[in-house]
C-alpha cells in the first residue's frame, strides 16, 4: 500500500442538484406549492467523494464537466470540501444537472440532463490518482470507461467497488459481465439486483451476481435496511436505523456506499463497516441535501447510542 494516500477515488457523474421541496407531488393540470428551493452539487461520484471527505476521510474524484457555471460550482464545491479535483475534465458539452423534487415526506421524484458527465472516456482516465487510492468507486459510469477504471485500479492494487444505477442496472448483468468480472464489491439497491438479474428475491439476485466473480455483493433496501453476501461465507442482513424524521432520501444510497468504503479503508471488518454506513444513511436522510452527511463524531454517537459498539 506503498503511495496510498487516499481513502477512495470515485469515478463517474458530478452533476449539480436543483432541488424542491413541495407540498405534494402534482398530477397534471395541478400546481403544488414550493416551500423550499436550494441547489448544490450531487451525482454519485461527487456524492460519495463529498461524503468521504466530510467523514473525515481522504478522497480524489475523475469526473467530466463543461466549461460554464455549472462546471465552476462543481469544482468550487469539491475543493470546499478538500476533494483532489486532480481528475477532473472539462468538455464543451454543458455541466449535467438533476431537478429533483421532494415531498413532505421525503419521497423523491427526479428528473435528470447527464450532459458532460457521460462524455467521460477511458483515455480521460488519471492513472496516477488511481495509483493513490485504497478503493476505487465506480458509480453510474457507462461500461466502457468502467471497465477501464477497473483494469487500472486493479494493476495498481485497489479494490473496486461498483454501484450500476438505475439505467446502467437495465442492461443485466450479462450485458454487462466484462465489467463485473472485473469489481471486488457490487453495492446496488433492491431495484438494481432485479434489473441485473431478473430475480425479484433480493437474496438470490446476490447469490447470482456473486457467480460473476465479485468478492462482496451488497443489495441497499432502504428503509428496510442492508442485505450482504460475500464470496467467504459472510452473511449479513441488517435492519436501517430508526430516524425521527425523513426529510429527504437523496444521497443515501451514496452515503452508505462512503461509510462502507471509509470503513474498510480504516480496517473495519464487514459487519462493523455496514454498520457504519447504515448509520451515516440514518443521519444523512434526516437532513436536507445529497451529500448532508454527519461527521464521524456523530456517527460513533449514533451508534453507541444505539448499543451496537
Amino acid at each position: 500500500m506503498t503511495g496510498k494516500d487516499l481513502d477512495v477515488v470515485t469515478v463517474g457523474h458530478a452533476l449539480v442538484d436543483i432541488r424542491f421541496i413541495v407540498e405534494f407531488f402534482a398530477n397534471p393540470d395541478q400546481e403544488s406549492p414550493i416551500i423550499k428551493q436550494t441547489r448544490g452539487v450531487g451525482g454519485s461520484a461527487a456524492n460519495v467523494a463529498i461524503d468521504i471527505s466530510k467523514l473525515g476521510g481522504k478522497s480524489g474524484i475523475i469526473v467530466k464537466l463543461g466549461l460554464d457555471d455549472f462546471g465552476r460550482m462543481v469544482v468550487d464545491e469539491l475543493m470546499r470540501h478538500g476533494v483532489d479535483v486532480s481528475g477532473v475534465r472539462v468538455c464543451i458539452a454543458d455541466t449535467g444537472f438533476t431537478i429533483v423534487i421532494i415531498d413532505k415526506n421525503g419521497r423523491v421524484i427526479m428528473y435528470g440532463f447527464k450532459g458532460a458527465a457521460e462524455k467521460l472516456e477511458p483515455e480521460d482516465i488519471d492513472k496516477k490518482l488511481i495509483s493513490r487510492a485504497r478503493y476505487v468507486h465506480i458509480a453510474s459510469l457507462r461500461p466502457d470507461t468502467s471497465i477501464a477504471v477497473a483494469e487500472t485500479a486493479h494493476e495498481t492494487g485497489a479494490t473496486v467497488s461498483w454501484d450500476p444505477g438505475r439505467v446502467l442496472a437495465r442492461k443485466g448483468a450479462e450485458n454487462l459481465k466484462q465489467l463485473l468480472e472485473k469489481v471486488d464489491i457490487i453495492l446496488a439497491n433492491r431495484y438494481e439486483a432485479k434489473s441485473l438479474t431478473g430475480l425479484e428475491d433480493y437474496k438470490e439476485a446476490a447469490d447470482k451476481l456473486l457467480e460473476y466473480g465479485p468478492e462482496i455483493v451488497v443489495v441497499k433496501r432502504g428503509k428496510e435496511g442492508v442485505y450482504v453476501k460475500s464470496r467467504k461465507g459472510e452473511e449479513y442482513e441488517l435492519p436501517a436505523f430508526p430516524v425521527k424524521r425523513v426529510v429527504d432520501t437523496t444521497g443515501a444510497g451514496d452515503a452508505f456506499a462512503a461509510g462502507l468504503l471509509l470503513g474498510l479503508s480504516r480496517g473495519y471488518s464487514l459487519k462493523k463497516a455496514l454498520i457504519y454506513a447504515n448509520a451515516v444513511a440514518a443521519l444523512k436522510v434526516s437532513r436536507l441535501g445529497s451529500h448532508s452527511v454527519p461527521s464521524h463524531d456523530e456517527v460513533i454517537e449514533f451508534i453507541w447510542e444505539q448499543g451496537l459498539w
